[in-house]
């Protein structure tokens, strides 16, 4: 989600060890998602699957959320994805259960703002470029590698595979 990066450069100008560089702006489908020494091509073919099987989509992010440590944005166009993608792997708990069984889609700005006062300041700052308008076009399901997280696979959203 490139359109919402400047929410992550508003964090970081706040505390840059609140945002993890590198990692650009996005919605988490399902994380953790399958080791990649475990990754199959039947995984693989359920993610081309459930890509091809939602539009791309206009999204209007306008809401921030906190959490304990926790700064986002939600992004609750985007749930049926996330949804469809907990129950194809239902064996996967989502982000180890700290948001329940069925999280919340949300573009992560800061994690580990446990000082009040510089969580109070993300959010004011990310609340600021609030209403943001952005497109999801496709699924990218990246893997953890020595050399950091890599792109896998792309797959836009809405077409069928083949």
């Amino acid at each position: 989600m490139p359109d919402a990066a400047p929410l992550l450069e508003a964090a970081w100008r706040i505390d840059p060890t609140l945002v993890r560089r590198g990692v650009p702006a996005h919605v988490s489908l399902l994380y953790p998602f399958v080791p990649v020494s475990a990754l199959t091509d039947e995984d693989e073919r359920g993610v081309r699957s459930l890509a091809a099987g939602f539009p791309a989509t206009d999204l209007l992010l306008e809401e921030v959320v906190t959490a304990p440590g926790f700064v986002a944005v939600a992004v609750p166009g985007l749930q049926s994805i996330v949804d469809a993608f907990c129950a194809e792997w239902p064996g996967l708990r989502p982000y180890k259960g700290r948001f329940g069984a069925r999280p919340a889609a949300h573009v992560t700005v800061a994690m580990g703002a446990d000082d009040p006062t510089a969580a109070a300041r993300v959010r004011a700052a990310i609340g600021s470029l609030l209403p943001l308008r952005t497109r999801a076009v496709a699924v990218r399901l990246v893997v953890l590698t020595e050399e950091g997280w890599q792109p896998r696979l792309t797959v836009p959203l809405g077409v069928p595979d083949g």
